[in-house]
């Protein structure tokens, strides 16, 4: 599980320079079971595009990248 969370946290840092650009970030909350719960900070958090910022961006690039993640959800 800790490889996971490595895992998921090396790919957030290869797209926390997108979200930066934009005033915003993501932060890696937990993984459990193949779920991913990620927080969307700055402009990221409010922003009406958080969505598919969230689930066409940050999800595509986990679920390609890391084995195992199967969902990503977003805590407020």
């Amino acid at each position: 599980m800790e490889e996971q969370s490595a895992q998921v946290q090396e790919v957030l840092n290869k797209l926390r320079p997108f979200l930066l650009r934009d005033g915003g970030d993501v932060e890696l909350v937990d993984v459990e079971d193949g779920i991913v719960r990620l927080r969307l900070m700055g402009a990221c958090g409010n922003c009406p595009s958080s969505t598919i910022t969230l689930k066409a961006g940050i999800e595509r690039a986990l679920m390609a990248e890391v084995p195992g993640v199967t969902e990503i959800e977003q805590v407020f």
